[in-house]
């Protein structure tokens, strides 16, 4: 599955700009944990990607959410891994995550809000800024980026990462495409 491709095809379809950057930056924490764990790092990218591509379509649906972005992916060329993590992202649906990826895109989603809120309530504004250990407070104070599901995020560890380690490479991938995130 080509990026520029799946790229083109998010822009046209998700009008949100906070929402692609929310997209791009669980691209990169996808792309970051298959690196740590020897994984197919272009695949867990991809799915990271284009794992909400379908919210311009089915609102707030989330009986479709992550469906219609599983077959968007397939007819894009994603394989059936990638397109059962994006479906399985979608608690709605009662799918427990089974594979390393679908672990990973499970986690990996909320703990980009959970970082970008820690970036955005610094003077400067900037992930460079932020560190792990800040992150990782936050975390604990539930009305702090109330939309990050902590549970969620916590699940890291079924995938054998405590939840400091999970932050800290979570941090370092989206502060590695901090310019596309406009933080």
């Amino acid at each position: 599955m080509d990026r520029q491709l799946a790229l083109a095809e998010v822009e046209k379809r998700v009008d949100n700009k906070n929402l692609v950057k929310h997209m791009l930056a669980t691209e990169a924490v996808m792309k970051g944990l298959a690196g740590y764990f020897g994984e197919n790092q272009d695949e867990w990218a991809m799915a990271g990607l284009i794992h909400d591509i379908d919210l311009g379509e089915v609102k707030d649906d989330m009986s479709l959410h992550s469906k219609r972005s599983a077959e968007i992916a397939a007819s894009l060329g994603a394989g059936k891994a990638v397109c059962q993590a994006i479906l399985v992202h979608n608690s709605a649906h009662g799918i427990i995550p089974d594979s390393r990826m679908e672990k990973a895109l499970f986690c990996a989603d909320p703990i980009t809000g959970l970082i970008t809120a820690a970036a955005l309530v610094r003077p400067d504004k900037k992930l460079a800024c932020v560190e792990a250990k800040s992150v990782a407070k936050r975390f604990k104070e539930k009305s702090f980026a109330a939309g990050a599901n902590r549970e969620q995020i916590a699940s890291c560890s079924s995938l054998g990462l405590e939840l400091d380690e999970f932050i800290r490479l979570s941090l370092s991938a989206m502060q590695s495409v901090s310019s596309d995130l406009g933080l």
